[in-house]
């Protein structure tokens, strides 16, 4: 008899036990769930990225976060400005970026003055950089200028009749040129200037010198 009625008792219990004691009841699925377990992640000081040589607008940036239920979320901020890929972008928090209203910012006046730095200095040409821009002073005339690509260089053919050696000299200093080539043909001679990265070009003349702007 009191076998049959521990039966009973057991089967009773069985009848109002939850299917699965891991999951909520109806009505508790909005409840965000915690967790017992401290995860300590590294404050954010400062993160950079580097974009690639063919950058020149950054349209918008965005941000994927995760909120305290552990959902993953994305904002993004449209923005439409140019670029230059030479240097990084950083993403950083912390009170000096946040006192400072972006909508307020005073650009400086860029001076007008242009410090070329000289690369390469022979008799005939000169050639400097100053940032984006090449200046090539010579007296001889420009016969034609196109760009070619792998790698990406400028190439320039000046009227001169004159019988020189093959010339290649690599830049080591921080410029957007890496190596000129230098070379003479019959009737002219070649300028190769091989460019750090993508580019397009515009070339503007003055008196014995062109200069040829990087876009």
């Amino acid at each position: 008899m009191i076998k049959i009625f521990r039966l009973i008792f057991l089967l009773s219990i069985s009848l109002f036990a939850r299917e699965n004691p891991f999951f909520p009841l109806s009505g508790e699925e909005n409840i965000p769930y915690t967790t017992n377990k401290t995860v300590v992640e590294v404050p954010l000081q400062r993160a950079a990225i580097s974009l690639p040589s063919t950058a020149r607008i950054l349209e918008s940036v965005t941000v994927k976060y995760k909120n305290l239920d552990g959902s993953i979320v994305e904002k993004t901020e449209e923005l439409g400005n140019s670029v230059d890929w030479h240097l990084p972008i950083f993403i950083s928090q912390n009170i000096d970026d946040a006192s400072s209203t972006p909508s307020k910012t005073v650009q400086k006046k860029k001076s007008s003055k242009k410090k070329y730095t000289r690369v390469l200095i022979m008799k005939f040409i000169t050639i400097s950089t100053d940032k984006h821009e090449i200046k090539i002073e010579t007296k001889d005339k420009l016969l034609r200028n196109f760009l070619l690509t792998n790698p990406h260089r400028i190439v320039c053919d000046f009227k001169r009749n004159i019988d020189i050696r093959s010339l290649e000299k690599k830049i080591k200093k921080s410029s957007c040129i890496k190596n000129i080539k230098v070379g003479n043909h019959n009737g002219y001679y070649r300028v190769v200037i091989e460019l750090d990265g993508y580019y397009k070009y515009q070339v503007a003349q003055s008196k014995n010198s062109y200069e040829f702007l990087l876009l």
